[in-house]
């Protein structure tokens, strides 16, 4: 998101480049409206780091992902 790429991605079409589709243009669409609305600055930070906060996040975003209730998401095939 620093760099700019998804405003560029959206600006061609949700191309990253002339051959490749970006991944997830649904989801980077929604990410880039709601950075419209709000003040946002990303940071990056070293995954499996011991950074108490990161370490927390990447629990949670597991223990999400492993929900029987998880909503299909329609750029994947359904889980088995």
């Amino acid at each position: 998101m620093a760099k700019g790429w998804a405003v560029k991605w959206r600006a061609s079409g949700w191309m990253r480049n002339k051959r490749d589709k970006a991944v997830n243009p649904d989801l980077w669409a929604r990410l880039l409206d709601l950075c419209g609305t709000h003040d946002v600055d990303f940071q990056w930070v070293k995954g499996h780091a011991g950074v108490a906060d990161n370490e927390r996040c990447d629990r949670l975003a597991v223990s999400a992902a492993n929900q029987p209730s998880l909503p299909e998401d329609p750029g994947y095939p359904p889980r088995t």
